[in-house]
């Protein structure tokens, strides 16, 4: 890509810097659609022979490391909102907030 591009995708990039997740329905969603690792890493073998190894691309990708870091607050605000949940005596989720 050249610089012009680059420039170009600058304001997508402080866009999803900056989305906050206040949902957890949109956290979930975030976190099923961003993988956790890169998804076009392989390798292609031949008779159980490794023949060519193709390494992760995921780094030049310029949207990466906002995406990464969006699904990172997804699964922060996921893991926040866990901890301020308990379960009743019926197995029915409850808020501690809400006591």
């Amino acid at each position: 890509m050249n610089t012009h591009t680059l420039d170009l995708l600058l304001p997508i990039r402080k866009k999803l810097d900056t989305i906050e997740i206040q949902n957890s329905k949109l956290a979930r969603l975030l976190c099923r659609v961003i993988p956790a690792s890169c998804p076009f890493a392989s390798d292609i073998k031949l008779f159980g022979n490794l023949i060519i190894h193709i390494p992760p691309l995921c780094k030049l990708n310029p949207l990466y490391e906002q995406l990464i870091g969006l699904r990172f607050r997804a699964l922060n605000y996921l893991a926040h909102l866990n901890s301020n949940t308990s379960w009743d005596e019926n197995g029915v989720r409850k808020s501690r907030l809400n006591r």
